[in-house]
């Protein structure tokens, strides 16, 4: 029988060819594609090779190439038949039955893309026309050019109730037709059908060969309901299942072996106006199994992509959720969390563009490092009630990995995340000095001695700086909203006087805890620069950092730095004066908060046990913060 190419099309999508292949042939990954011996010649050299993102294998010692359709049928002599019947089982694909319904069906289907074809070609036609004022207006002050504007077939939907459909009655299209693309409104109070979409800049959406199947319109006037609207499903359009730009993105993804799947199509057009081209996003629904399975035959390792707000994390977290229980082997996720209230539009036209956003992408951050985040914010840690709590949390989490495998490996690494974040929660009970907390005097409490106040990151666990920066970690104002401490401040603005600082104190700088918001911006901002740059220049270091907004936190810190060290400040000042002065700065501000932790054990061990021992414990923890207070008072005054 004649199956319709939409069917073939979904066997295609729902089974990478190394699946299939890697049932024959024993493949191995070699950089975007997977390599082994030819199936169908004696060889002792790999020269077969495997595409996923173009749907292919080809066998270089045979001449051989096809997809997986043309693989079954040549290795295990199959029909056509049977090769698709094979593999939509394996694909969960229901074959229609063989029935002149069928083919009926088809030719509908075929209409339907005829239709939709003809409704963006009208969209695009009317941006250009007289009624698309104001549409331009739009596309202009988001600075959307020509180029972007062909691209992405942006258009324009007339405020008429009925411009699209009398376009397209005038083309022989029935308004039954149109109702079944989605493209009229239609209901038992409606006595005459209306456009969908009006007065409203249009976004046609393509399936993966890149046939319009629906719109996205973006509402020009305040007053209505929804500032964004999609087609509804359709024969031809199923949200869940499709992705926004993946027509587009496929070439990209695979030159680039990556992908970034974003919040809405506003913000693939802003990524490529940076370009970045292998960007992609779902459609006004949180990310679905199915998507998430597109995403991965694209790229091993998706990055998704989020604002940096309350409503970016929770969509962030979700996608967490959805993507556990069906994680495949060689598969994960990466999460990239942009500037708190940015979006990827903001810094295509005010945040410094495309090294701004190649940053935050680069700085994305590992699957599992956003399951520690999120279950670290869903509750305190300060009794054993909360702490029983954050670890259950965490192994159900975990257990939700259906490979036995992956979530083996995954197990041993939260056992271990677990065993170094509570290995100080144990009470002494030797009655010795130190009582309170098993190692708190060796690493200051609870917490490592690098971490970020509020964070509770664990004490065994090395956080990159990008997690420390990423926001997914809750932290408590520490500074009451008054700025950076002087020591702190002084610390971050002699970066900024001199650069050349950074790379002999990157390490240590990175693990430095700031409590203060602008202080952790402009020293994250500095250790970014330093790392593309081994001696960045001063001028050019203050540019970069006025480029991404920072240049009043520049300001703030210098004028918080004591007048007896603001000398720092000179970019002339002897450098191995500043190089000692940053040294000391740094050793004393990682010894006061080690000390500020510990005193904070000291007494909570006091409040539960008042022994001697911990009242003695407190008391010592004391008089050394006081003698490094005290040596910091000596420097300011020096």
């Amino acid at each position: 029988m004649r199956y319709p190419p939409s069917i073939l099309d979904e066997i295609r999508a729902r089974l990478p060819v190394s699946e299939v292949v890697g049932k024959r042939v024993l493949l191995k990954k070699a950089g975007r594609e997977w390599k082994g011996l030819s199936p169908f010649n004696a060889e002792k050299s790999p020269s077969f090779f495997v595409n996923d993102q173009k749907g292919f294998y080809h066998c270089f010692s045979s001449g051989k190439h096809g997809d997986i359709f043309d693989f079954l049928m040549e290795t295990e002599g199959l029909s056509f038949p049977e090769t698709v019947e094979r593999l939509a089982s394996e694909a969960g694909v229901q074959l229609p039955k063989a029935s002149a319904e069928s083919v009926r069906e088809e030719k509908r289907r075929a209409g339907l893309h005829e239709i939709m074809e003809m409704a963006a070609a009208f969209f695009s036609q009317e941006l250009s026309g007289r009624r698309g004022t104001k549409a331009r207006e739009y596309v202009e002050r988001r600075e959307l050019d020509a180029r972007v504007i062909e691209r992405f077939r942006i258009g324009y939907a007339p405020a008429d109730r009925f411009a699209l459909r009398d376009h397209l009655a005038g083309k022989n299209v029935s308004s039954e037709a149109m109702i079944e693309a989605g493209l009229l409104v239609t209901g038992d109070d409606i006595a005459v059908p209306y456009d969908r979409f009006r007065d409203r800049v249009m976004f046609p959406i393509c399936d993966i060969r890149g046939r319009v199947v629906a719109f996205g319109g973006r509402a020009l006037s305040a007053d209505v309901p929804a500032k964004y609207l999609n087609s509804p499903d359709t024969p031809l359009f199923h949200k869940g299942t499709m992705l926004y730009n993946a027509h587009l993105a496929r070439k990209a993804a695979h030159e680039k072996s990556a992908v970034v799947a974003v919040e809405g199509y506003m913000d693939v057009i802003a990524l490529a106006r940076m370009g970045i081209h292998h960007a992609v996003a779902p459609l006004g629904t949180a990310l679905t199994e199915d998507q998430l399975g597109a995403l991965w035959r694209m790229a091993d390792e998706p990055i998704l992509c989020f604002d940096g707000d309350k409503a970016g994390r929770r969509a962030a977290f979700r996608a967490l959720d959805t993507a556990l229980p069906i994680l495949p082997v060689g598969k994960s996720l990466r999460f990239a969390i942009l500037p708190e209230g940015r979006d990827p539009d903001d810094i295509a036209r005010e945040g410094g563009g495309a090294p701004a956003m190649n940053a935050v992408l680069e700085a994305a951050l590992p699957l599992v490092d956003v399951l520690w985040a999120r279950e670290l914010e869903a509750g305190e840690l300060d009794t054993p009630e909360q702490r029983a709590a954050f670890e259950r949390r965490l192994r159900q989490a975990v257990r939700a990995i259906k490979d036995e495998t992956l979530q083996r490996y995954y197990r041993d690494e939260i056992e271990a995340r677990l065993s170094a974040q509570f290995a100080g929660a144990r009470r002494r009970r030797d009655g010795g000095r130190g009582g309170g907390f098993e190692g708190a005097r060796r690493g200051g409490g609870r917490f490592g001695a690098n971490e970020p106040q509020g964070a509770r990151l664990p004490t065994g666990y090395r956080p990159s700086p990008a997690l420390l920066r990423s926001g997914l970690f809750a932290r408590k104002a520490q500074d009451g909203g008054q700025g950076a401490q002087p020591r702190e401040a002084m610390i971050v603005s002699a970066c900024v006087a001199h650069p050349h600082l950074l790379g002999e104190h990157a390490e240590l700088l990175a693990g430095l805890e700031l409590t203060s918001a602008e202080a952790r911006a402009v020293l994250g901002a500095l250790l970014d620069y330093a790392s593309e740059d081994d001696a960045p220049d001063p001028e050019l270091v203050r540019a970069a950092l006025a480029r991404a907004g920072l240049a009043a936190a520049v300001d703030s810190l210098a004028d918080r730095i004591v007048p007896s060290l603001r000398w720092i400040l000179d970019g002339f000042a002897d450098s191995v004066r500043v190089a000692d002065a940053l040294r000391q700065a740094i050793i004393l501000h990682r010894r006061a908060y080690t000390l500020h932790s510990e005193l904070k054990a000291a007494e909570r061990a006091l409040a539960e046990d008042d022994s001697e021992a911990n009242l003695a414990w407190m008391r010592e923890v004391r008089t050394q913060l006081s003698s490094v207070e005290g040596a910091e008072a000596d420097r300011e005054d020096g």
